[in-house]
């Protein structure tokens, strides 16, 4: 079988039915929630790595120290081109660890079911390349990625914040939103973030919308769960190389 490594950062932040989507397409998940469970010291026997989200931030090392080894391993991923698929938090965690940066996000929040817009390179994307123009994903989050790695070609935007999705060195990608969620995990979030919860629009954060939401969300994500386990297990070709080149020094 397939052997992903899964991170969870939160324990209020499991990896739902994007776990369900990658174990019915062959997948065997390994799934880790530091710091009571230690991480691996390298990815060696595993063919790819999931990294989810959570409510610290990607450089918050005072309180959680274990996020230090989360971004080494996002970062060996990255440079050894292991498949990766990092959600939300485990987005900014790859950014940072790979030469981008994140800061608190000056238009404030994003919050609740939305869209996010394909840009060209997703269209020659083994992962992304079959989804609609207008993807539907669930976003709750206040940081953001200010900066890409200077390696990274922008897969997916929004208005309000223009790093939703990026790739790295073929088949290393981050996405800002989530696609793992349940509509009682965003819920209790909601509760425990009244703050952030009021941001959205009215009457999106009820069950029959959650509901409703989360219907269209596995509708788009979970074919795109399988693709990543055949991009893990060898058998979809990863992306092409960048046509982006770094300027010389």
């Amino acid at each position: 079988m397939t052997r992903l490594l899964i991170i969870q950062p939160d324990a209020t932040n499991p990896i739902g039915p994007l776990g369900e989507w990658l174990t019915e397409a062959g997948a065997e998940l390994d799934v880790r929630l530091p710091p009571e469970q230690e991480l691996p010291a390298s990815l060696d026997g595993y063919d790819g790595l999931i990294c989810l989200g959570g409510g610290m931030g990607a450089l918050d090392d005072a309180k959680h120290p274990w996020l230090i080894n989360v971004r080494k391993l996002l970062a060996a991923a990255a440079g050894k081109a292991v498949p990766t698929l990092a959600i939300c938090l485990g987005a900014q965690l790859l950014a940072v660890a790979t030469g981008g940066q994140v800061a608190e996000g000056e238009a404030g929040p994003e919050v609740g079911p939305g869209l996010v817009s394909k840009k060209d390179a997703a269209w020659i994307d083994p992962l992304f390349a079959d989804m609609p123009f207008l993807p539907d994903v669930m976003q709750f989050h206040r940081d953001v990625i200010t900066v890409l790695p200077p390696s990274a070609e922008l897969l997916a935007s929004t208005p309000k914040y223009a790093h939703q999705a990026y790739r790295m060195n073929r088949c290393v990608y981050g996405v800002q939103f989530h696609i793992e969620t349940t509509p009682e995990a965003v819920l209790a979030w909601a509760e425990a973030e009244p703050e952030m919860a009021e941001l959205t629009r009215p009457g999106a954060l009820e069950g029959d919308a959650l509901t409703s939401a989360h219907a269209e969300i596995a509708e788009t994500w979970r074919p795109f769960a399988r693709r990543f386990v055949q991009l893990a297990a060898g058998q979809l070709q990863a992306a092409p190389e960048s046509q982006r080149q770094l300027p010389l020094a």
